[in-house]
């Protein structure tokens, strides 16, 4: 049975979105979900761990098992992430070996070694277009810095624009904010601004900024954004996600 959602003859493709914290929950549901809705991708974020979960991803193995969770409980939808490079443990799939490679080959090789581990461990049925992973380069803050401007405007603070327009013009663009513990863009923003919550300011900023410019600023994210977008016009065929003897989730306890 195909459980995508039909609106009219317009059928709306199902998509669950893994994300570190509560800004990437806010951030989905604010800023992105509204412009994926209105393209027939309808979106649904969830934090990482159990309830009361303070935020971060951890070690791979865990949030391994989270991934396969959620792909076995709903054979039928997608399920896509929103994880910051920066901070990711070495034990995920290919972190070591992008830690060294240019921008944006940095995020792109996490994210096909994180989509070839889950791949290959639910089996030769599963259908491997129901799991896209993203990595945002070099992490959620970059987003934030796509305008200077609306984010002192947001932080009420128009005496900080020239520093945050130093640094913003140091890039090519947003995602190139580095990821060290004193550079990263987060890090940057606390040096600034120290009245600065993600929670609040990060999600007002980017949702002011809006989709579009954030999309233009930040090449990586566009390129996750499109793929989300493409779901809407293609045809997985009918109730082929609910097909396949996939691994139960507890294989990945073994």
């Amino acid at each position: 049975m195909n459980r995508d959602l039909n609106y009219g003859n317009q059928q709306i493709k199902r998509v669950f979105v893994l994300v570190e914290g509560r800004t990437e929950e806010l951030f989905v549901r604010e800023v992105l979900g509204p412009w994926l809705d209105a393209r027939g991708v309808l979106i649904t974020a969830h934090q990482m761990g159990k309830p009361g979960h303070r935020g971060g991803i951890g070690e791979y193995p865990r949030a391994q098992r989270e991934i396969v969770n959620w792909l076995c409980r709903d054979r039928s939808s997608i399920l896509t992430t929103l994880f910051d490079f920066y901070g990711m443990p070495d034990s995920w799939p290919g972190r070591i070996h992008a830690a060294g490679l240019p921008y944006p080959d940095k995020a792109l090789w996490v994210e096909k070694a994180i989509h070839e581990d889950i791949v290959l461990g639910m089996g030769h049925r599963f259908p491997p277009e129901r799991f896209i992973p993203h990595v945002q380069i070099h992490e959620f803050e970059a987003l934030v810095f796509t305008d200077p401007h609306m984010l002192c405007e947001v932080l009420r603070a128009p005496e900080m624009l020239e520093i945050v327009d130093d640094i913003r013009n140091d890039y090519a663009n947003p995602e190139m904010i580095n990821d060290s513990p004193e550079t990263a863009p987060s890090k940057r923003l606390l040096r600034i601004f120290d009245h600065y919550r993600k929670t609040i300011h990060g999600v007002i900023t980017t949702k002011r900024v809006g989709l579009p410019a954030l999309r233009r600023a930040c090449p990586h994210f566009d390129l996750w954004v499109s793929k989300l977008e493409n779901l809407a016009s293609k045809n997985f065929g009918q109730g082929s996600f609910a097909k396949g003897n996939f691994p139960d989730s507890a294989h990945y306890r073994q």
